[in-house]
């Protein structure tokens, strides 16, 4: 099949372009390659796909509606796979501009084309973050998501309206995944496990929020990938949504559904690394929760989704490629 994947040069990007391309699918990347992090570690992931020979990639930002006009037209895309996102809770606090431009209006151009040259399956990039402070654990996409506590969950909450109403005024159809603290290889240097591994590495102190009574139901990249995949493969059929809605839609949880202590991640860190973290204790950072847990019930129904990968396993994977790596 032809597939676009957005944020390709992205962590989770990445990973799910290389299991289409070597499922033999021709994939085309687009991702604009933005500086919110090390960009020398996007280009080394892009190295690692450009091996592949049915891999085409484009720099470019999606807010411009011109040129994502001129990508679908020249496309042909039967399906696309939505990834790429200003990301990050504590960035959004600094510069609101930048999730706007790119979560809004980028994802705006993005169904305007899918509208305009339809596809068979459009599945973009939510996030638990929706849930904002909800205190009913674990979080099910039936819950309430109307109070997000920062505009990066607020912009997140935005696009799964807007692909509602894109679904239902032109029965695009469409599912949207709202991704768990996402970790393993060739991750994200502002994720927590990424962050500290280097401090342990380096002899640095760790901060850790909340006095370390922090949960995260941290989800290992291999499954997120086969998620996504068994998901791309299976489009909603129109009256199949959540909810009262007839439109060909879908929300998904895609987690663990196994929440861990972050002391006990610091801890087999640790382990891995044969080093003891110097910890500074601070309280809660604005926009953030305490803790987070997937109800996946439903993507396990529907897709024969098992999360698989024990913290320990994912976590020394992690290691192994860092200092590999680095």
């Amino acid at each position: 099949m032809e597939l676009l994947v957005t944020g390709a040069a992205g962590f989770i990007g990445m990973h799910v372009a290389a299991r289409l391309l070597q499922a033999g699918h021709n994939v085309t990347g687009v991702d604009n390659l933005s500086d919110y992090y090390d960009v020398r570690l996007k280009h080394a992931r892009l190295d690692l796909l450009r091996r592949c020979r049915n891999f085409r990639f484009i720099k470019m930002d999606l807010a411009d509606r011109e040129k994502v006009n001129e990508l679908f037209e020249g496309g042909k895309f039967e399906r696309v796979i939505h990834l790429a996102a200003q990301a990050g809770v504590r960035y959004s606090l600094e510069n609101p501009h930048a999730y706007i431009q790119s979560n809004i209006v980028g994802f705006t151009n993005i169904l305007e084309a899918c509208r305009r040259f339809p596809v068979k399956h459009l599945v973009f990039a939510s996030s638990s973050s929706v849930y904002g402070a909800n205190k009913k654990l674990p979080f099910s996409v039936q819950d309430n998501v109307d109070h997000p506590i920062s505009l990066y969950a607020a912009s997140k909450k935005a696009n799964e309206l807007m692909a509602h109403a894109y679904s239902h005024l032109f029965q695009i159809p469409a599912t949207g995944l709202r991704f768990f603290t996402v970790y393993g290889p060739w991750g994200r240097p502002d994720m927590a496990i990424f962050s500290f591994t280097k401090a342990l590495l380096e002899g640095k102190p760790i901060d850790v929020f909340n006095h370390g009574k922090m949960q995260r139901d941290f989800t290992y990249i291999d499954d997120i990938v086969e998620g996504i995949l068994l998901v791309a493969d299976r489009p909603p059929a129109a009256g199949g949504s959540n909810g009262a809605s007839s439109a060909p839609y879908k929300l998904y949880n895609i987690g663990n559904h196994q929440p861990v202590e972050l002391m006990k991640v610091i801890a087999v860190l640790e382990k891995c690394l044969g080093k003891t973290a110097c910890k500074n204790m601070l309280p809660m950072q604005a926009g953030d929760v305490p803790a987070t847990f997937a109800d996946v019930d439903d993507l396990m129904r529907d897709t024969g989704f098992r999360p698989a990968t024990p913290i320990e396993v994912g976590v020394e994977n992690f290691v192994r490629w860092y200092q590999s790596y680095y």
